[in-house]
């Protein structure tokens, strides 16, 4: 601050030398105003002088020395070139910086592209370009979907919601399978990253087909001999040594029947994952027939109740929705304790219709609700082979809600109960003597 105190008392101290120099000129030749005016131009030509000498620079510095006038056209300059390299440091910088993204993100396994918000390519690494065949420069500024033509894909953009991947076969006849998971970033843009799931499909695939005629191939077998099993356990003639053991036989054949049963079921489920459109279902007969299932078991809950809310139908499969619901209903029966009891409801609101299984069971700690719909898992094995769960009915609930294009929510807590409840989309109802409500 004082040395710019400084330059400006000489500049002020220069140019009042120069106007008392322009006075006394101008008495010299006997115009006061003519000495001030050629001693101002004097001044003038001096400044515009540097001037061109700043601007000649500013245009030619990467061959030309900073001028050095002094005064204050020298602190300019002095500023201005400092300006100039801290400029120059952090365009480096960012340079470096830029480099650096490029090779680890070269270096990646998976592909990354960069999409503004109108899904235009603004850049991709290798991989991408691999997987893709994208071209650099001809196909930046393009819109993915224009690249990668597949319904999937498009769908999955528009609808915003990136939670999950997409996956998807981008040639048809190929079999290639590509997995596009989208990051939202910044003011509408995204990080789309592309991964080669190939191996992981055909694996998949490969554990379905087995599972499916594995389970058609024990069935026939399995049929026999738990006809031999039947008769054995009826025959008169046999010994009371032996009846323990037959029955035992025959309740693990029941239950690996009912095993295989479920797993033909759910490998059906999993071939496909078109929605259905179905007819209108009557709940309140449903749920009903589910009510009479339960109350017709040796042993079942004290109190089975069921709440009709509205007079909506839903619309969809009614083997595949009777097979999800009784699922539920049968969970709920089997770990709900004799007296206890279970509530079935069926109601509708702007939102769509909802089936709600509740029980008074021993409930599920909250560090297995992630996992309750993956195929055989158990909260508690001891006591899921007490009640002869296949382990699946949760699996099966949730494909057979994807083909409706429904959730699954569930509620619980350590011994409090459960309560596992079916969301519907509102074009899933129909009321009454009405078309189906559409979305």
């Amino acid at each position: 601050m004082n040395v710019a105190l400084d330059g400006w008392g000489y500049a002020l101290a220069r140019l009042a030398g120069a106007l008392a120099l322009g006075s006394l000129l101008g008495w010299f030749v006997g115009s006061y105003w003519a000495g001030l005016a050629g001693t101002l131009a004097a001044c003038l030509g001096v400044q515009l002088y540097h001037l061109y000498r700043l601007d000649y620079w500013l245009r030619n510095r990467s061959r030309v020395d900073p001028p050095n006038p002094g005064g204050l056209w020298g602190d300019v300059v002095v500023q201005v070139v400092r300006l100039h390299r801290r400029k120059k440091f952090h365009k480096a910088r960012i340079i470096r910086l830029f480099r650096e993204l490029r090779r680890s993100t070269a270096s990646m396994p998976d592909g990354v592209i960069l999409l503004n918000a109108e899904a235009e390519i603004l850049w991709f690494n290798r991989k991408a370009s691999e997987l893709l065949g994208l071209r650099r420069k001809t196909d930046f500024g393009i819109r993915i979907e224009n690249l990668v033509r597949h319904p999937d894909l498009s769908r999955y953009l528009d609808a915003g919601q990136f939670a999950g991947a997409v996956v998807i076969r981008p040639k048809v006849g190929e079999d290639n399978w590509l997995s596009f998971q989208a990051v939202p970033y910044g003011d509408g843009q995204m990080l789309l990253l592309v991964r080669d799931v190939s191996r992981q499909t055909r694996l998949e695939t490969m554990r379905k087909d087995f599972v499916a005629n594995a389970s058609h191939e024990l069935r026939s077998p399995l049929t026999v001999i738990a006809g031999y099993l039947e008769t054995l356990a009826t025959d008169p003639d046999l010994g009371p040594d032996l009846r323990p053991p037959i029955l035992e036989m025959r309740r693990q054949s029941e239950r690996m029947t009912t095993i295989i049963r479920d797993l033909l079921e759910l490998s059906r489920l999993e071939a496909s994952d078109e929605q259905v459109e179905g007819a209108p279902v009557d709940m309140a007969g449903l749920l009903a027939t589910l009510r009479k299932d339960v109350l017709a078991r040796a042993q079942h809950p004290a109190e089975v109740r069921v709440a009709i809310e509205s007079e909506a139908r839903l619309v969809g499969d009614a083997g595949l929705l009777h097979s999800a619901f009784a699922n539920l209903v049968d969970n709920a029966a089997k770990y709900t304790p004799v007296e206890g009891s279970v509530a079935l409801r069926w109601w509708s609101d702007a939102n769509g219709g909802h089936l709600s299984v509740a029980d008074t069971g021993p409930g599920i700690p909250p560090e297995h609700l992630p996992r309750l719909t993956e195929r055989f898992y158990r909260v508690d094995p001891g006591r899921a082979r007490a009640t002869g769960g296949s382990g699946l009915g949760l699996a099966i609930v949730k494909h057979v809600l994807q083909r409706h294009g429904a959730e699954l929510e569930v509620t619980s807590a350590p011994g409090k109960g459960s309560t596992f409840t079916c969301h519907f989309p509102s074009r899933r109802l129909q009321l009454p003597g009405a078309l189906r409500i559409s979305a």
